[in-house]
């Protein structure tokens, strides 16, 4: 394995340019995010077969956590998935034509719909989840548990710090 990756050409590069600056967080950021990109990617790859596209696996998921007897409010699914109503109204109408969905009246709010999994859609998350979950395993192999009990806390430790977001203030 190279002991240098790109994130560590990127920083030296700064360094060279914007000597005044200090790039060394990027040793973990860029970190960060190179490394989300390509689980996302292996994701995708786990995913395409199934037929989901974008975002399709994060909304069944969510769906499916939820237990019996079942069903979220689209507002409740977009916020779980940080996303606008109008881009859930699409995501909800792709896999209510997929059959993976359903709609029904919201016995709390007579202006609003649940949205449920049908029983293709919970047979289809449930084989997701276990491809998932692989993908996660083959992910994180080239670590030891040691090191991955590290890891996982050093990022819990980050992302509460971070969360919900001193840049945002959210």
């Amino acid at each position: 394995m190279p002991e240098t990756d790109a994130v560590d050409a990127i920083i030296e590069q700064w360094r060279r340019e914007r000597p005044e600056l200090d790039p060394s967080a990027k040793a973990v950021t860029g970190r960060v995010v190179r490394l989300a990109s390509l689980f996302q990617a292996a994701y995708d790859d786990a995913f395409h077969p199934l037929g989901f596209v974008g975002g399709d696996y994060s909304l069944l998921v969510a769906l499916r956590r939820a237990g019996e007897p079942g069903g979220l409010t689209p507002t409740e699914l977009a916020r779980q998935r940080m996303m606008t109503s109008g881009g859930m109204t699409a995501a909800i109408d792709r896999l209510v034509g997929k059959g993976l969905v359903t709609r029904r009246p919201n016995p709390e709010d007579r202006r609003g719909s649940l949205v449920e999994l049908t029983e293709a859609g919970r047979a289809a998350v449930d084989v997701a989840m276990a491809r998932h979950a692989d993908v996660e395993h083959a992910l994180v192999a080239g670590l030891t548990m040691a090191e991955r009990t590290e890891l996982e806390s050093l990022l819990r430790k980050l992302l509460l710090a971070v969360e919900p977001g001193p840049l945002t203030g959210k």
